[in-house]
């Protein structure tokens, strides 16, 4: 098996190395990551400059660019080969309900999915790197599983509780859940005088109830959600072609 590794937290970050030294030992894997922490960048893809590639002293490569950039430039660019699987993470923090559609660590999964190739978002629930060892062994767990029910490709968003190996629960198929509106920006002052804004913390969890993301991670389980990119609304189509006759 050959694997594409990328993250939102940079080259450096301590949950792309621990994926990628789980993932070492089962697979052929190459590293295409941003060069520094791009979280919340979503799917964006820079169009405004050129992109350059470094190879950092571990082997891995990185872009200075965005996740979706790193994954793109990796697929058309870097590699001579096409990969069986696309993994990206392990994220410090969640990334459930509503965060997927912010969320860069999900969006270098998806755009190995848009190039047709299985990907998978691996996420820990709390930030710190708490039991980082137990998430790479559960992500690694996750990859060797053949997924042969699923259509390919597939897009799919894991998230692990910071808990030792032995007391995580189950895995379970679940839904996104849904948030509140995030909270307030927070306004201060820069040296300078002038007024800044910090983008405030997500929201909390709104709709929560079972088979969601967030109640299998509040009960000790690891949440898998098969991912979309349609976002037709089907139920509103035929009433917006009525109010269009």
């Amino acid at each position: 098996m050959k694997i594409l590794i990328s993250n939102d937290d940079g080259y450096l970050a301590p949950g792309i190395v621990a994926l990628a030294d789980a993932l070492a030992s089962i697979a052929e894997i190459v590293v295409v990551a941003p060069d520094s922490n791009r979280s919340g960048s979503s799917n964006s893809l820079t169009l405004d400059r050129p992109l350059s590639v470094y190879k950092a002293a571990n082997g891995f490569h990185f872009v200075n660019g965005t996740p979706s950039d790193c994954v793109h430039v990796a697929l058309t660019g870097v590699l001579a080969f096409r990969p069986d699987l696309i993994v990206s993470g392990i994220n410090q923090g969640q990334n459930m309900g509503d965060d997927t559609l912010y969320s860069g660590t999900v969006a270098a999964a998806t755009e190995g999915y848009l190039f047709g190739i299985p990907s998978i978002a691996f996420s820990q629930v709390e930030k710190g790197w708490g039991e980082l060892a137990a998430a790479a062994r559960v992500a690694r767990e996750i990859v060797q599983r053949k997924f042969d029910t699923l259509d390919k490709p597939y897009l799919l968003n894991v998230n692990i509780p910071n808990l030792p190996y032995d007391e995580l629960g189950e895995i379970v198929a679940t839904r996104l859940g849904k948030r509140h509106q995030s909270e307030a920006v927070i306004r201060a002052i820069d040296p300078h005088g002038r007024e800044i804004f910090w983008i405030g913390p997500a929201g909390q969890a709104r709709e929560a109830g079972e088979g969601t993301d967030f109640h299998a991670v509040a009960n000790g389980r690891i949440s898998i959600t098969p991912l979309q990119i349609d976002l037709t609304h089907n139920a509103q189509l035929d009433s917006l072609k009525k109010s269009l006759r």
